[in-house]
């Protein structure tokens, strides 16, 4: 029988200032996966965004403020792959 795979649980980010385009988040070990309230989806990985941005990305996500505007300042289409 074939194992399932791993899901990880995508959170709904804070949105503490009440502007940000980002709805959701997905932390894994190499890259964040940010869904936007357009839905729209994109992995930034360390190889795609740098590993301290992705870091950053990480704080910002859990501290649920900052991301929007992080992401729109220094990453724009650094993205690994947009999933939809």
């Amino acid at each position: 029988m074939a194992k399932k795979p791993l899901k990880i649980a995508t959170e709904k980010y804070a949105n503490l200032s009440g502007k940000s385009t980002v709805a959701t988040y997905k932390i894994l070990k190499d890259s964040v996966t940010i869904g936007f309230t357009s839905h729209a989806k994109y992995i930034y990985s360390n190889q795609s965004a740098g590993s301290e941005s992705v870091s950053k990305m990480k704080v910002l996500a859990l501290a649920g403020q900052g991301l929007d505007t992080f992401i729109k300042t220094n990453l724009k289409d650094k993205f690994a792959r947009k999933v939809r």
